[in-house]
C-alpha cells in the first residue's frame, strides 16, 4: 500500500509541475491576469517571446486592412496561451501599450486566432503593430473578415485579462 501511495504521490507532483509556468527569462511582451490558474508572477502569467514562440503556433499567409497585399503572420494559438494560464473566463479584455482595448469572446479562441509574434518571418517590432497582434484567420474563413473581427483584430498587445 505504502508503495501505491507514494507512487500516487510523485504521479501528482509531477502533473503538478507540468502545469506549472516558468518566469520569463527575458523581457516580457504578455501578461495575462484575471480568472487563470497558473501564474508564474505574482497573481499573473508573464510570457517572454521565447515563452510564446514554445507553444503550439500557426503560420498562415493571409490578407488584412492594416497591410499591403498578402503578408505572412505567425505566432502562438490563443487557445494555446489560455490553456497554459488556465484561462476559465468567458471574456478577454486585450489591452494594447496606448492602453487601447477590445473585449474578445474566449470562444474566439477555437477560431483559430493567433497572436503574431512574427511577420513575414521577421518579429514584429512596436513600428509594426507589435509586440503582438491578435489576428484572425482570414485565409481560413472569408465570413471573418468583416468589422465584427477587425474591431477585435488588437495590434500593439500588452496584456490580456480573463474575465466572466
Amino acid at each position: 500500500m505504502r508503495s501505491f501511495v507514494g507512487a500516487l504521490l510523485a504521479s501528482l507532483i509531477s502533473a503538478t509541475s507540468v502545469l506549472a509556468l516558468d518566469p520569463p527569462t527575458g523581457p516580457v511582451v504578455l501578461t495575462v491576469k484575471g480568472e487563470i490558474s497558473n501564474t508564474n508572477a505574482g497573481d499573473t502569467a508573464q510570457f517572454d517571446r521565447a515563452m510564446l514562440d514554445g507553444l503550439k503556433h500557426r503560420k498562415a499567409e493571409m490578407e488584412t486592412p492594416w497591410t499591403e497585399g498578402k503578408v505572412t503572420f505567425e505566432g502562438p494559438l490563443l487557445r494555446e496561451i489560455l490553456t497554459a494560464v488556465g484561462a476559465t473566463g468567458t471574456i478577454l479584455k486585450v489591452r494594447a501599450l496606448n492602453d487601447y482595448a477590445a473585449d474578445v469572446p474566449a470562444d474566439d479562441a477555437r477560431l483559430q486566432a493567433i497572436l503574431a509574434t512574427k511577420l513575414d518571418g521577421k518579429p514584429m517590432s512596436v513600428r509594426d503593430k507589435g509586440p503582438l497582434m491578435l489576428v484572425y484567420p482570414f485565409d481560413l474563413d472569408a465570413d471573418l473578415y468583416n468589422e465584427k473581427y477587425f474591431s477585435r483584430s488588437v495590434w500593439q498587445i500588452k496584456e490580456i485579462e480573463v474575465g466572466r
